[in-house]
Parts: C-alpha cells; structure tokens; sequence
C-alpha cells in the first residue's frame, strides 16, 4: 500500500471516485493530465487491489462505470484528511520551498 501512496495517479484517482460513480471519459475530465493508458492501467490496479470495482451495465451503446469499493471508501477519508492539510500548508510549503532554492 506504500507504492500506492507514492504513485502518480492512484491517488488523485481515488480522491476522484470518491464523489461516486464515474464513467471512464468523466473521470478522463476530472483527472487532469492522465493518459487514456495511464488512467487504464491505474484503474486496473487498483481493482486488484480491492479499491475500486468496475460495473458493465447492458444496454447500447455499453455502459462502464468504476466507483470506490467499501474498502476505497476507508482508504479515502485519511487521503481527504492529507489534502486539507496540504491545502492549509500550501503556502507555508511554497514559501520555504522559494527560500531553499534562492
């Protein structure tokens, strides 16, 4: 789950499928600058790894639809708590990163 955390896209992924139900292009949108591979292989990893679960509806044209399993949904209330808190320290951040590198 250590990989996971340092992973470029599961993370925003995550915190995307955590306002419900998405199909694939919608979820395209919300995550910027992922591919169309990326966000595929993302997506499959983490149904592997029980966080996200996939839904194939049968009608015409098909419909796909990938949402947080109950085990994402855990998973994501302590990724909300991380990104209010790098919210809050956004500046605070910024700021020392400028004095480092100056």
């Amino acid at each position: 789950m250590l990989a996971l955390t340092s992973d470029r896209w599961s993370l925003v992924v995550i915190h995307a499928l955590a306002q419900g139900p998405v199909r694939f292009s919608h979820l395209m949108s919300d995550v910027t600058g992922v591919s169309h591979r990326m966000l595929t292989q993302t997506l499959r990893r983490l149904q592997r790894d029980g966080l996200v679960a996939r839904t194939s509806y049968p009608e015409s044209p098909p419909r796909v639809e990938d949402e947080l399993t109950g085990l994402g949904a855990s998973f994501s209330q302590p990724l909300d708590a991380m990104v209010r808190w790098t919210v809050t320290h956004q500046d605070a951040i910024e700021a020392s990163r400028d004095r480092f590198d100056s």
